[in-house]
């Protein structure tokens, strides 16, 4: 199939992220797929097609398809970027949507598929308010991903998808070219950022502040995570954060583990100094003392620990309190 290559990537740069008229018609330059095979879909047949596919184009009823199957090196750096966003997205306090593989769709001016896109992955930072609603991201109508990820394992986004994503609007797109993987590129990955001169690459993402092309593609090839990869999410994590006002606190999940961490805490503290109270008055102190008065009011048992006579006395005045709390609490009922 004879194909012509996009002669330049620069052109008009919309708001990021913003939807893009879906008018945008490039409709005249054939875009290149290396490493990929074209196979037949008909207009009517590709809104059930099930399997992956890297571009379709209704003007000719043409899908590439990668030539070789899915494998480790090919879907790993996905896989990885969802779970290193969940953790940042907790440091963060708000949630981060992937979306994997899911169609980018552009419709003609009839309403009717003209052409579909599958990256390897789609990322929302506040998919509250711009995750797309139905069952593809519609150019033209939905908010466009933050960030679109590329893996260049048998293929070379570089000749084809590039172009469509810019022409788009799409405003940032990563491109991964995993260790151990193509033997024709040199491993690494490269942030490309729209602007309006086209798209550039830049040693760090603007969507995800700071995270520079090199930690992002360290932290896709580690066998397990690094402290280092960690001190690099909480870094982005917090940056995001602080930007829209929230932490980790406001996190359901790592909020509640930080909250019963600082009660065990103070609870802890506590315990040293009731503890010390009753040695610092003479008082025999058992080694199970610690155990038995373990989620005590903390006022309750500093107050009880200056007045009692033994520890005997302690426990029967922390139990006569909490006698009194329990028919105070059935007489309001």
């Amino acid at each position: 199939m004879t194909s012509r290559r996009f002669a330049s990537l620069s052109g008009s740069a919309a708001a990021e992220s913003a939807p893009v008229s879906a008018g945008a018609d490039v409709a005249d330059i054939v875009p290149e797929f290396p490493g990929c095979r074209p196979i037949r879909i008909t207009r009517e047949a590709i809104a059930d097609h099930e399997g992956r596919i890297e571009y379709w184009d209704a003007t000719t009823e043409t899908a590439w398809v990668a030539c070789e199957p899915n494998t480790v090196y090919h879907e790993g750096p996905g896989q990885q970027l969802s779970g290193l966003l969940t953790r940042m997205a907790a440091i963060r306090g708000a949630p981060i949507l992937t979306l994997g593989a899911a169609d980018l769709l552009l419709r003609n001016a009839r309403g009717e598929r003209q052409r579909i896109l599958q990256a390897d992955q789609m990322v929302y930072l506040d998919p509250v308010e711009t995750r797309p609603r139905g069952a593809a991201v519609e150019v033209g109508s939905d908010h466009l991903p933050d960030v679109v990820l590329e893996v260049d394992y048998s293929t070379d986004v570089r000749r084809g998808k590039l172009g469509l994503y810019q022409g788009w609007g799409f405003p940032e797109v990563w491109v991964e070219v995993p260790e151990g993987g193509s033997p024709r590129r040199r491993p690494g990955l490269t942030i490309h950022r729209r602007s309006a001169e086209g798209y550039r690459p830049v040693p760090a993402s603007v969507a995800l502040p700071g995270w520079t092309a090199v930690e992002i593609h360290a932290a896709f090839n580690e066998a397990e995570l690094s402290e280092s990869t960690c001190a690099v999410l909480e870094r982005v994590g917090r940056a995001l954060g602080e930007a829209r006002g929230t932490g980790a606190d406001d996190d359901l999940w790592l909020g509640a583990q930080r909250r019963e961490a600082r009660a065990a805490g103070r609870a802890e503290g506590c315990m040293e100094i009731v503890l010390a109270i009753l040695r610092n008055r003479g008082l025999a102190v058992s080694e199970r003392l610690a155990v038995r008065i373990a989620g005590e009011d903390p006022d309750v048992l500093a107050a009880a620990a200056l007045a009692c006579r033994d520890e005997a006395d302690l426990l029967a005045r922390l139990e006569q309190r909490r006698r009194a709390n329990r028919r105070t609490r059935t007489r309001d009922r």
